[in-house]
């Protein structure tokens, strides 16, 4: 499937966001109408999650065990049994069927070291696994398409870290339901590319709070003044949630985010059912 064009996309995913009247975004809109094509189900007491933070050559955020302790007690509080890993020789379709949810913590640059590893992790996402993606995440696997798909974008760059305004574009969803119309937030407003268009956008940046130089250059005005951060979708089978948000250590004990994090991880859950690898393929997608 070819990407569309940017300009194309602020018609897709932003219709409504780039209005001046985005502030009473509560109203029901193409952007907040149901997209999901099944009703959510308990989660089993048997569920597993895996929290990854395999890291390749460059960057290492330093908020990988805050990352880690708060998401095992979310898991915990959701009732879902957590392993923790940095080493992809574990993604093989024995070792990834014990999971419903996959979780990929701070994850950036070289995520696997083999096809054989990518190929573990795309069937267990075409077999209906949960993936969840938190802030860096959307920095993995830069020369693989197909992943940023799954994910919903490719990260691009990001301005120096400062507070700015999140509008909360879907208020009903388990990830934002805590927030208000409006969420006051320190962090780094990541900017990603090849953003894909069945994205359902739960949270965005309102680039006027932003203090960025090369704002003019990307994003621009392609997204009018609002850029997505947060949003859920179901691609290739499986069912996947990422945010952007989560650069310092210290926002993995802030109650707000932790609410955010565990609405995400909570409806991937409620989406993932039996999985069934008979509808994942025995080729690697690379696009």
């Amino acid at each position: 499937m070819q990407f569309i064009k940017p300009v194309l996309y602020c018609f897709l995913l932003f219709s409504t966001i780039g209005q001046p009247d985005l502030q009473s975004a509560g109203q029901s809109t193409a952007v907040n109408d149901p997209i999901f094509d099944s009703a959510p189900q308990s989660i089993s007491p048997e569920a597993r999650a895996l929290i990854y933070t395999k890291n390749g050559n460059g960057y290492v955020h330093d908020n990988i065990d805050a990352s880690i302790e708060a998401l095992q007690e979310i898991c915990a509080d959701l009732g879902l049994a957590t392993d923790v890993i940095s080493d992809s020789d574990l993604f093989t379709d024995g070792n990834l069927k014990l999971y419903q949810v996959l979780i990929f913590s701070n994850t950036n640059n070289e995520t696997f070291d083999t096809d054989a590893q990518k190929l573990a992790f795309q069937r267990y996402i075409q077999a209906g696994g949960g993936f969840v993606g938190i802030h860096s995440a959307s920095g993995s696997e830069r020369q693989w398409p197909w992943f940023w798909k799954m994910l919903g974008g490719k990260f691009r760059r990001h301005p120096p870290l400062q507070p700015f305004n999140i509008q909360v574009i879907d208020p009903n969803h388990p990830a934002t339901e805590m927030l208000g119309s409006m969420w006051e937030w320190e962090d780094e407003c990541y900017y990603l590319d090849h953003l894909n268009p069945d994205n359902h956008i739960l949270l965005a940046a309102d680039l006027s709070t932003i203090q960025d130089e090369q704002k003019s250059e990307y994003p621009g005005v392609v997204f009018g003044t609002y850029f997505p951060l947060s949003w859920c979708h179901h691609y290739g089978g499986g069912h996947e949630f990422y945010t952007a948000l989560g650069h310092k250590s210290e926002y993995y004990s802030n109650p707000v985010f932790r609410n955010h994090l565990s609405g995400g991880i909570r409806w991937v859950m409620e989406q993932v059912k039996d999985l069934d690898y008979s509808k994942a393929t025995t080729s690697l997608n690379l696009e």
